[in-house]
């Protein structure tokens, strides 16, 4: 019978007829070489059935494959272990539908933390010897930082902070966040200085930036410096501060220097 008289037997639509054709699963035992006309015969339709179900009942296509020559207790075998398999399924979803909540506390709590974190280490940093800054522009620097982390509308900008000291647990490993973003063919380096011993030697050099661009800073500098929080976020908050009334997007990376010597660069997203 032609395609057409087989899908009105089988109660489909042709396509679905090409589809199990072009995969494997139902192949005609004819086709026309000069017309390209495909014909079936009727007892096809009990392979059709079988594929139908099966499908139906969440098997892959490699999954028919394999019981397509398969007898009746092997299917029914198969139709039991994929119920197994769903009812795992359905009873690990409402595992974590009882968990869901659980996690939202423990993450906002650990927002809290890490907030609470960065808060202290600004407050307890003296900013003046790194970066010469007075105290009055430092505690508008700390009040752009808590804005960031607030997520308050009103801040003009987007800066990412500087999260390196807090960890989310003893059995999380140490990963390469960043590649090296000098050799990231999207940015360019706009300012770059070398073998200084404070920021506030430069500070004034690159500060003032221009508006609705993509800014990242890479500090590779002495070990107290990279691993401070205070000192990157602090930096950003400068920016922040200074640049306010502008949209900007900032992002900073400081890693231990491998030369002993203080390296800054300032890149900016082409």
């Amino acid at each position: 019978m032609t395609i057409k008289e087989f899908a009105k037997l089988c109660g489909c639509n042709p396509q679905t007829l090409r589809y199990y054709d072009h995969m494997n699963l139902l192949k005609p035992v004819k086709v026309d070489e000069w017309t390209g006309y495909r014909y079936y015969e009727d007892e096809q339709a009990l392979v059709f059935v079988k594929i139908k179900n099966l499908q139906t009942a969440g098997f892959s296509i490699e999954e028919i494959k394999g019981l397509l020559d398969a007898d009746d207790d092997t299917i029914y075998k198969a139709f039991s272990e994929k119920i197994k398999e769903q009812e795992d399924k359905l009873k690990q979803i409402k595992e974590i539908q009882l968990s869901y909540q659980t996690e939202m506390t423990k993450m906002q709590n650990k927002i809290k933390e890490v907030r609470e974190m960065i808060t202290k280490s600004m407050n307890e940093y003296d900013p003046f010897e790194e970066f010469g800054i007075s105290k009055e522009e430092y505690d508008a620097v700390a009040d752009s930082v808590n804005q960031a982390m607030e997520g308050m509308d009103e801040c003009d900008m987007n800066f990412e902070l500087d999260f390196s000291d807090f960890t989310m647990g003893e059995d999380v490993k140490e990963e390469t966040e960043y590649q090296n973003i000098l050799e990231n063919p999207e940015y360019e380096v706009i300012f770059e200085k070398h073998g200084w011993k404070y920021v506030k030697e430069f500070l004034d050099e690159f500060s003032e930036l221009e508006g609705d661009k993509e800014y990242f800073l890479q500090f590779d500098c002495e070990k107290n410096k990279a691993l401070s929080m205070a000192f990157a976020n602090t930096i950003l908050g400068i920016l922040n501060y200074r640049n306010r009334g502008k949209i900007h997007s900032f992002a900073c990376n400081t890693t231990v220097s491998k030369d002993g010597a203080n390296h800054f660069w300032l890149l900016i997203k082409k």
